[in-house]
C-alpha cells in the first residue's frame, strides 16, 4: 500500500490514479490527521507527502515519522510546489528518499516510485542497535542520542547519519563518493556540497569534539584524533 497524503484533491486523486494503473495499491490522506489514522491500521510500503498541508506541514509528519522506530524505514517521497535548492536541501535533511518538485510528469512520478521502492527493498536488514564512543562523544542507536562529555547535542537527522558513519569507520578516510551514497543515497557529485555544508553543522554543534572531523583535501573526510586537516 502506498498512502499519499495530498490536500489538493484533484492532485491527489491523478496521482492515486497514476500508481493503480501501474499496478499498485494507494489510498490517500487529504492532512496529516487522515494519514495518522491511516497509519494506525496498517503501515504502508512509501509514503507521497505533500509539504504544504492545512493542519501540519509535510516537515512535521516527516520528523515524527524518523523518530518513532516503528515507522524509521518507510520510504518517503516529499512532493511539493517550492523548488528553490534549500527547500529541497530540508527535506532531504529531515530523512526524505525523493524529492518531487510541482509541475511533473506522470512517467517521471511512476519512475521515482519505482526507484525508491527498488532502493527500499534491496537495503539490507538494519543492524543491531549499538552504542559508538569517539573520544568524549557517545552515539546511542537506541536511544538516537549523541552527548558530548554527557552533555546531549542536538542534531538532525542527516547530521546524525553522516556522524553515525564516521564513528563506524574511525581514523578511515571515507571519500565524498562513499558519503554521498551511504548518507544520501546518491552518486550525484554535483550535491556534494550538501557534505561540506552538513560538516560544518555538525563541527559546530559538536563544539571542539568536532574538530576531529578531518578534511581530507581533494578526497573527503575522516573522524581522526590526529591534530590536523590533511
Amino acid at each position: 500500500m502506498i498512502y499519499i497524503v495530498e490536500d489538493d484533491a484533484s492532485i491527489r486523486e491523478l496521482e492515486q490514479y497514476a500508481l493503480q494503473t501501474n499496478g499498485y495499491e494507494a489510498s490517500g490522506c487529504e492532512d496529516g490527521a487522515s494519514f495518522w489514522a491511516a497509519l494506525r491500521n496498517a503501515a504502508p510500503e512509501l509514503v507521497i507527502l505533500d509539504v504544504m498541508l492545512p493542519d501540519e506541514d509535510g516537515y512535521q509528519i516527516l520528523n515524527k515519522l524518523r523518530a518513532d522506530p516503528a515507522t524509521r524505514t518507510i520510504p518517503v517521497i516529499m512532493v511539493t510546489a517550492k523548488t528553490s535548492e534549500i527547500d529541497v536541501v530540508k527535506g532531504l535533511d529531515h530523512g526524505a528518499d525523493d524529492y518531487l518538485c510541482k509541475p511533473f510528469g506522470i512517467m517521471e512520478f511512476i519512475s521515482r516510485v519505482k526507484a525508491v521502492l527498488r532502493r527500499s527493498a534491496a537495503a539490507a536488514p538494519a543492524p543491531a542497535p549499538k552504542t559508538l564512543t569517539f573520544g568524549s562523544i557517545v552515539l546511542d542507536d537506541m536511544a538516537r542520542t549523541v552527548r558530548v562529555d554527557g552533555a546531549p547535542v542536538e542534531l538532525t537527522f542527516k547530521e546524525y547519519a553522516l556522524l553515525h558513519l564516521f564513528m563506524e569507520h574511525p581514523e578511515q578516510v571515507l571519500a565524498r563518493e562513499r558519503i554521498m551514497k551511504e548518507v544520501w543515497d546518491t552518486d550525484d557529485l554535483l550535491e556534494s556540497r550538501t557534505i561540506d555544508m552538513h560538516v560544518r553543522t555538525l563541527r559546530q554543534k559538536l563544539g571542539a569534539a568536532g574538530e576531529a572531523i578531518r578534511t581530507v583535501r581533494k578526497v573527503g573526510y575522516k573522524l581522526s584524533t590526529e591534530g590536523a586537516d590533511e
